[in-house]
């Protein structure tokens, strides 16, 4: 009996001004919208049905209001596709933007991360990637290459695959320098550019790995993930596989500040917007058991730079609640008291709307969530969006963003855990 076909959700009808949830699951794209006091949320979707999600973006630079996503399918592989009305319409292009040149010897497994560049480069856009490397665009996302700088790296051809494969899941532009980005792969470690791409330079000094024969290598750590405070961008923290440390000087050093945490490994981490000492993770019992501790959900918030760090739940279960946070579904949103979000591989979605001072459950019972990314919708009514990236023999697209008939770009594709 064929199956029936998915019916298209309706598009997320936003006002400027209101707080945006891209959330990407392993069946497909969700996204939510609520007015400035985050008190009623709306949903809809899935976008990409059957697909992972991995990465996500708001882009609302030079008037745009677009939504970048990466669905990746066993069969077809992993793609870029955006909309500039909130999920009505998606473009996928029969040719993929973001791919290997065949020089390079390897082809895309999946799209892990969608940065927009800084501010006053409004058409620069980034993608990490697996196998690990970041793909640029100075063209709105028209074009995209390869930089040649990380992957002509001397480490490169060293680095060895994590749990979720050899993935490059971070990706950091400095808002205040021109030319500095920080990124992290697993397992490699952290890299800086002060450049804009042409060199990168290893940035894991005072991070270990327990895995390796001297716990302190230059590099081969396999840092989970980085959160970059906005304000103060020489502020970062890093959760490691094993450790959870802080840095004041751009990642030229790094300090552990696992201090008053039931553990510090952990994937889930996210800083304040605006405050360089706050930061917020999700510590999991250890790599063999990866759920929370004594089976309590919690979220430490640290104030004074990871001193010490506070257990927040009120509002979040604390009993029976074994729960996995991964590495890209915690997010803060830009707001004043700031929202902080993060999803479960259960599919339960929980908001803050002060700062973890409280929780409640938005969504119960989606797919395995991998990726929350925010935004803040602005230029709703705007035709700037519409503006759409050439490619070449661009296929038609269902509401669903589900591809056209005889679209066939097989490709091989493991799942990241």
């Amino acid at each position: 009996m064929p199956a029936k076909k998915i019916a298209a959700p309706a598009p997320l009808a936003p006002k400027n001004g209101d707080a945006i949830l891209l959330v990407g699951t392993m069946k497909g794209l969700f996204l939510f919208r609520a007015a400035k006091g985050r008190r009623k949320w709306d949903a809809t979707g899935p976008f990409f049905p059957g697909s992972s999600v991995y990465g996500a973006a708001l882009d609302t630079r030079a008037g745009r209001h677009r939504i970048w996503a990466a669905p990746s399918s066993m069969h077809w592989g992993a793609e870029l596709a955006w909309t500039d009305d909130f999920g009505k319409t998606w473009s996928r292009p029969a040719t993929p933007l973001v791919r290997f040149p065949e020089s390079a010897g390897t082809s895309l497994k999946n799209i892990w991360q969608i940065t927009p560049g800084r501010g006053d480069e409004p058409d620069a856009i980034f993608c990490g990637v697996e196998p690990s490397a970041l793909f640029e665009s100075r063209d709105a996302g028209e074009s995209w290459s390869l930089n040649q700088g990380l992957w002509n790296h001397p480490h490169r051809a060293k680095w060895q695959p994590g749990g979720g494969g050899l993935c490059l899941h971070t990706v950091l532009v400095d808002p205040k320098r021109p030319g500095r980005m920080v990124v992290a792969t697993s397992t490699g470690g952290a890299y800086r550019t002060d450049d804009g791409g042409r060199s990168w330079h290893v940035k894991n000094r005072g991070v270990r790995a327990e895995f390796m024969p001297d716990p302190y290598p230059e590099f081969g750590q396999c840092v989970h993930k980085i959160a970059q405070n906005a304000a103060q961008p020489d502020r970062l923290f890093l959760q490691n596989h094993w450790g959870l440390y802080r840095s004041d000087d751009g990642g030229d050093s790094w300090t552990d500040v696992a201090n008053g945490v039931p553990s510090d490994f952990g994937f889930g981490l996210a800083g304040h917007p605006r405050d360089p000492d706050t930061a917020f993770v999700v510590p999991l019992h250890s790599d063999e058991f990866r759920c929370t501790p004594e089976g309590k959900l919690r979220v430490y918030r640290t104030r004074n730079a990871g001193r010490s760090w506070q257990a927040m739940t009120r509002g979040l279960p604390q009993k029976g609640a074994l729960e996995t946070v991964v590495r890209d579904a915690m997010a803060v949103d830009s707001l004043d008291p700031a929202g902080v979000y993060f999803g479960t591989r259960s599919g339960r979605l929980y908001a803050s709307r002060d700062e973890g001072g409280s929780w409640r459950l938005v969504a119960d019972g989606l797919p395995p969530i991998v990726c929350v990314k925010t935004g803040i919708a602005a230029n709703v009514g705007s035709r700037r969006g519409a503006a759409k990236p050439k490619a070449k023999k661009r296929a038609a697209r269902s509401r669903t963003g589900a591809p056209a008939k005889g679209r066939r770009r097989k490709r091989t594709v493991r799942r990241a855990a």
